[in-house]
């Protein structure tokens, strides 16, 4: 591994037999809330605990606020304790999309000051590549107590705040989605199809091999100078629909050495819920 964001398979597996972790399977449908979790009960890592999107690694939603907004700090705290989780235990989260979901529990381990969380790169498939063990069923984890968390919200930023950074071309907005809802062609999830205005498009997926491992840091710290260009890290906003794919090319960044960037929680289905917000079609 060329950065403790990852940790392969082999090296899951040594840490787990040391009890050094708690591992969390974040898999998840957005079209069928329930499938993850169903998916989890049927085979998953030995141990590893469900954190379900909605329920775990977001709070509750708002007539203002995007469709996966961050969870309050005794809710997050309260469920890392449920899963048996305690100050001085490695998180490490998986899914089977390539990290796309994952990575939020990465992100929220940092945001709450928590220390960094690890992915496993590869996902549940490179688990199952390595001929590592899986069982079935629920998990009973031993409760701890839960720490008091603390936010740092200096690493996520909210729509007015954007708004004025993008006015001032103060910032480079990085939106993760898959370039046709990008451009504004199709939109299956939310209500007004398009982008930010002002925002350039790098779907998460750009940073993955073809099997859902990340590329090579010094490929992605290149493919992202050249997306960003002379603009530091610290002048990047990162996006998607909801705040929880965005978090992806967010840890890519900082695999690739460029740290700092932050997160714009509320992301697209946030900043449609105001009608006089701007909003950019391709062609239009």
């Amino acid at each position: 591994m060329e950065s403790s964001v990852l940790i392969s398979a082999a090296e899951l597996a040594e840490m787990m037999e040391e009890r050094r972790c708690v591992v969390f399977d974040c898999r998840f449908d957005l079209r069928h809330p329930q499938g993850g979790r169903n998916s989890w009960l049927a085979s998953h890592i030995p141990g590893a605990v469900y954190a379900h999107l909605d329920d775990n690694l977001s709070g509750r939603v708002t007539a203002q606020s995007g469709r996966h907004p961050l969870p309050l700090a005794r809710s997050f705290g309260a469920f890392l304790a449920r899963s048996g989780w305690e100050p001085g235990l490695q998180a490490v989260a998986y899914d089977a999309q390539g990290g796309a979901l994952a990575s939020r529990l990465w992100w929220l381990m940092r945001y709450f000051g928590l220390g960094d969380a690890r992915l496993l790169d590869g996902g549940i498939s490179a688990w199952r590549q390595a001929g590592l063990p899986l069982e079935a069923g629920e998990v009973t984890a031993p409760r701890k107590t839960a720490a008091e968390l603390v936010a740092h919200p200096a690493l996520a930023i909210g729509a007015h705040a954007l708004a004025r950074l993008l006015e001032n071309r103060q910032v480079t907005l990085i939106d993760a989605r898959a370039g046709s809802r990008f451009r504004g062609e199709v939109e299956p999830i939310d209500a007004v199809a398009g982008h930010i205005p002002g925002a350039v498009n790098r779907p998460y997926k750009l940073n993955l091999l073809s099997d859902g491992r990340f590329k090579q840091a010094a490929a992605l710290k290149n493919e992202f100078t050249q997306l960003i260009g002379r603009a530091g890290a610290s002048e990047v906003v990162h996006m998607c629909g909801s705040g929880v794919t965005a978090c992806h090319n967010l840890l890519a960044m900082e695999l690739a050495g460029q740290h700092g960037s932050r997160l714009y929680v509320g992301s697209w289905s946030e900043w449609i819920r105001d009608p006089l917000r701007p909003v950019a079609v391709a062609g239009g």
